[in-house]
This record gives structure tokens, C-alpha cells and sequence, in this order.
């Protein structure tokens, strides 16, 4: 275990991914805008790659394999910074898009959504209603 100063007041980088079973969480946002873009989780190796290559790479829960965003869309996500939270235990990747969109699903245009999170609660309803796409 590490001292609790020590990790959250020291210059080392002791990631804790022994907390969720090897995964940490990360938030992708747009460096530009600060737009939430996506979720996602990290491995050590996914990590490695992303900072090797500065290509947002992930470790994917629903396939259990390590993949990199735009592999098969195209629309991959340039990391320009990466940011640890106080526990070391998430992470925010601030990228810069090299595509039309993040998320997997598509408008009603058919185009690829600029981020995953295009919907939102309604507080009186208390159903989901569209988030206007930024563009």
C-alpha cells in the first residue's frame, strides 16, 4: 500500500489499477471545447499504448481486448494530455479529434455523434431528451 501523501502529493505516477480488478476509468474530453466526448476503461498495456503511440487506446469490458478508438471508424482521438485524478485511480484523456465523431451510434442523419453523451434527464419528466449536437 502507499502512503497517502506520497500518492497524492508526490511527482510519481503509482496508478492504483489493483482497485478495479486492473482497470482504471477514463474520461475523454475535447481539449478545445471541454466537451465530455466518452467513457472508458484503461489497463495497464492500453495505457502503455495510448502513451507510446498518443492514440486513445482502451481495454474493452464487452469484447475483453485492448482496442484503439478509430481502428474501425476512422475516427480516432489524438491524447494531448492525460490527466490523474488525487487517488491515481482515473484518469481524463484530453484529445483532439481526428474524425467526424466519438460514439459508436449515429444521428438521424445518419452520421457518427460527436460525443456519447447526446442525451439528457429531463428533471420533470424524468425521461431522456436530446442534447443539441455541438458542432
Amino acid at each position: 500500500m502507499t502512503d497517502k501523501n506520497v500518492l497524492e502529493e508526490g511527482n510519481d505516477i503509482n496508478l492504483q489499477f489493483s482497485k478495479r480488478k486492473g482497470l482504471l476509468p477514463v474520461v475523454v474530453q475535447e481539449k478545445t471545447s471541454g466537451r465530455i466526448l466518452m467513457v472508458g476503461y484503461v489497463n495497464q498495456e492500453a495505457l502503455e499504448h495510448t502513451i507510446s503511440t498518443k492514440q486513445a487506446t482502451f481495454w474493452s469490458t464487452s469484447r475483453q481486448k485492448i482496442w484503439t478508438k478509430g481502428e474501425t471508424s476512422g475516427d480516432y482521438l489524438r491524447v494531448m494530455e492525460i490527466l490523474v485524478d488525487c487517488d491515481q485511480d482515473a484518469l481524463v484523456y484530453q484529445v483532439e479529434m481526428l474524425g467526424d465523431g466519438v460514439c459508436h451510434t449515429r444521428n438521424a442523419e445518419g452520421k457518427s455523434r460527436t460525443s456519447c453523451f447526446y442525451r439528457k434527464i429531463s428533471w420533470n419528466s424524468k425521461m431522456l431528451t436530446p442534447v443539441k449536437e455541438m458542432v
